[in-house]
């Protein structure tokens, strides 16, 4: 197993996020020795999803106005359908998406976490993957988007939903490990 220590991984998240795709890539991340930061729009709480209803409120570590894309090693956007579409309307957001890209470093998303990466534009000709209904706007936004699994391209980690989320953690692992992707672009 890859050895994370001293890398530090934050994830974007607000209300709404689906619960196990924040709860086990935060898990697998942090058992592989990573500082994993839940960050957010504002502090205290945010409230998960998870089988249809609220769920389970998690500690937000710091919020949008204290961090920078140089505090961290990766990025990572779990989906939930409210989640992605709130936090593409928030420009401090996409920026912070869009910083990781312009500075190569890996991101993982999964489900509907890529909406956030078509707001960011950051899809045009990438090989990529999400949940199947928003498909047609990930291929808007210029990617190349296959049904898989997990897809990997250049650092950039996707999958299609909560059932994908062993092999999601495991490359998103991977990612993080080796660090910087030159054709890693925004």
């Amino acid at each position: 197993m890859e050895n994370l220590n001293r890398k530090r991984v934050a994830i974007l998240a607000t209300n709404g996020f689906e619960e196990s795709e924040l709860r086990e890539p935060k898990k697998a991340l942090e058992k592989a020795g990573a500082e994993v930061h839940i960050i957010s729009e504002k502090s205290g709480k945010i409230k998960s999803w998870a089988d249809g209803n609220w769920s389970a409120d998690y500690n937000v570590d710091k919020t949008l106005d204290d961090v920078n894309q140089k505090d961290y090693h990766a990025l990572m956007l779990p989906g939930g359908v409210i989640n992605p579409d709130k936090l593409r309307t928030n420009p401090k957001a996409v920026n912070f998406v869009k910083s990781f890209f312009e500075n190569h470093k890996p991101v993982g998303a999964i489900c509907h976490g890529p909406w956030l990466l078509a707001e960011a534009d950051v899809l045009k000709g990438r090989k990529m993957t999400s949940y199947g209904s928003i498909k047609t706007d990930m291929i808007n936004a210029g990617a190349n988007w296959v049904d898989q699994e997990v897809v990997v391209d250049e650092g950039l980690v996707t999958s299609r939903s909560p059932e994908d989320l062993p092999a999601f953690n495991a490359k998103l692992v991977e990612e993080v490990y080796e660090g910087k992707h030159e054709d890693q672009v925004a």
